[in-house]
């Protein structure tokens, strides 16, 4: 790499830490192509980003960042996630973790908050954004269906005591 494609990877680097809320760190030595191309697929299907980065540009990129407390995590052969979603990312790179012995969790920062990877691992057990969206959608919605149905519950009442009036009224009447 010149000196130019290092100052565009580093100024790459510092855009994606200045949009992204989540950064794991991993070490990745001894991963065959196949499993690097296995990981990357997963995490592009959570909607996040995998790439391995030279641990000298990427400390450079963290300067001035709320992701800066992870620089001591930079040595080795690392490799860098990121994703707007931070349970998702986190997800995918533990439960990959976990069939392959080879990715080891070095840690992360979400915001400005550094993860060890018990950290890391504490938050892929938490449900996704999606998930927690929906739940709050449930919790909304199962007030609202009881309101409603109560407010309907007294009309009917009524409806059938006017029904049993008029067939007593009917009756009476032959």
């Amino acid at each position: 790499m010149n000196r130019t494609e290092k100052q565009a990877a580093v100024a790459a680097l510092a855009a994606v830490f200045a949009e992204t809320s989540m950064v794991v760190v991993t070490q990745n030595a001894g991963l065959t192509v196949a499993d690097v191309t296995d990981l990357r697929r997963k995490v592009r299907a959570a909607g996040a980003t995998y790439k391995v980065a030279k641990n000298r540009l990427a400390t450079l990129a963290l300067d001035g960042t709320q992701f800066d407390g992870i620089k001591p995590m930079l040595k080795g052969p690392t490799a860098l996630a990121w994703a707007a979603d931070p349970v998702a990312v986190a997800k995918v790179i533990v439960e990959f973790a976990k069939t392959n012995d080879k990715l080891v969790l070095v840690g992360g920062s979400l915001g400005s908050q550094v993860l060890d990877a018990n950290g890391l691992k504490a938050l892929a057990e938490l449900p996704s954004l999606d998930a927690l969206r929906a739940q709050l959608v449930g919790l909304i919605s199962t007030p609202a269906t009881r309101i409603a149905g109560v407010v309907q519950a007294p009309a009917g009442q009524l409806a059938r005591v006017f029904g049993v009036y008029a067939k007593t009224g009917e009756a009476e009447a032959a």
